[in-house]
C-alpha cells in the first residue's frame, strides 16, 4: 500500500500553519521587498499581472505574500505575482506574513504555491526540481512528498531538461504541450527530436497523434538499421520463442531475445514513458 502524500494535498497550510496564516500577517512597506532569488518561475504574463492589479486596487490584497526579514528589508518566499501587482496597483504596504526560513525552505513554498495555481511552464517545474535535487541533496522520492506528486511524475518532468534547446523553447513557449515533449523523449537522437517536433508544428499534431509519428520514425529507424541482435532473433529455437512470447504477453510489449556463445541479451521495448512505467510495474511491482 503506497504512502500517503504529506504536503499539496493542503496546499500552502501543509508548510504553514493555519493560525499563522490568519493571526501573524502585518502590513510591511513594499518598497521594502525584494524577489526570492529561488523563485522557480522565470515569466509572468503581463496582462494577468494587469488583471490582478486591477481587482487589487478594488478589493486589495485578500491573500498575504509570505516573508522572510533580512535586516530592515523582506525577501519574497511566495507570492512574487501579487507583490508585483500590488506595485502597478500603487499600493505602498501588502499584508505579509514574516516568517523565518532557509533557502531550501524558500525554494519548496515557492514552488508548492506556484505548482498548486499551475503558475510554472513544464520546464521551470523540472528546473525546480532538479535545483532541490541538485543543490540541497533531496531525493525524487523526497521532492515528489515536498509537492504532493509521485516519484514517476517528478523522474518524468525532470526528463524534460534532456531535450534539445530548440524543443525545450517550443515547449516554454507553449507550441508544444508537456505530452508532446514526453513522446519526443521516446526518440534515441536529437536529431530525430528535432524532425519530430517539425512534423508536430507543421501539422498541428496532438499528443496522440505525435505518439504514433514516434512509433513510425523508430519503426523506420530500426529497418533502416537492421542490428546483428535483430538478425540472431529469428534464429531462436522453439522453448526461446515461447519464452519472448510469454514475456510480450506479461509485459505488453516487444521483446527480443538474442543467444551469443556465452549467454545472450534480453531487450525490452517501450515506446511512451506510460509504457516504461507499466513495464517497472509488472517487473518491480508497486512501491
Amino acid at each position: 500500500m503506497s504512502k500517503p502524500r504529506r504536503t499539496l494535498g493542503r496546499g500552502l497550510d501543509a508548510l504553514i500553519p493555519a493560525a499563522e496564516s490568519k493571526a501573524g500577517a502585518a502590513e510591511i512597506p513594499i518598497a521594502h521587498v525584494y524577489p526570492n532569488p529561488h523563485q522557480p518561475r522565470q515569466a509572468i504574463n503581463e496582462d494577468s499581472l494587469a488583471e490582478l492589479a486591477a481587482s487589487i486596487r478594488e478589493h486589495g490584497v485578500i491573500q498575504p505574500l509570505v516573508v522572510t526579514q533580512v535586516g530592515d528589508e523582506y525577501q519574497l518566499i511566495a507570492g512574487e505575482r501579487r507583490w508585483r501587482a500590488a506595485q502597478l496597483a500603487g499600493l505602498t504596504t501588502v499584508p505579509a506574513i514574516v516568517k523565518e526560513s532557509s533557502p531550501q525552505q524558500m525554494l519548496e513554498l515557492a514552488l508548492v504555491e506556484n505548482v498548486q495555481r499551475a503558475d510554472l511552464n513544464p520546464l521551470e517545474e523540472a528546473g525546480a526540481y532538479r535545483q532541490l535535487m541538485d543543490e540541497f541533496g533531496l531525493t525524487q522520492e523526497e521532492v515528489a512528498d515536498r509537492v504532493g506528486k509521485s516519484r514517476a511524475a517528478v523522474a518524468n518532468t525532470v526528463r524534460l531538461l534532456r531535450l534539445p534547446d530548440d524543443v525545450k523553447e517550443a515547449l516554454a513557449a507553449g507550441r508544444i504541450s508537456e505530452g508532446h515533449a514526453r513522446a519526443l523523449l521516446s526518440l534515441p537522437t536529437a536529431r530525430l527530436q528535432r524532425q519530430a517536433l517539425a512534423a508536430i508544428e507543421r501539422g498541428g499534431l496532438n499528443v496522440r497523434q505525435t505518439e504514433e509519428l514516434v512509433r513510425r520514425i523508430q519503426a523506420d529507424t530500426d529497418q533502416a538499421a537492421p542490428t546483428e541482435a535483430a538478425r540472431e532473433s529469428s534464429l531462436l529455437s522453439p522453448q526461446d520463442q515461447y519464452a519472448v512470447e510469454q514475456f510480450q504477453a506479461r509485459l505488453g510489449t516487444k521483446v527480443n531475445l538474442m543467444r551469443g556463445k556465452k549467454g545472450g541479451r534480453l531487450v525490452i521495448h517501450f515506446y511512451s514513458e506510460e509504457e516504461l512505467q507499466a513495464i517497472y510495474e509488472a517487473i518491480i511491482g508497486e512501491e
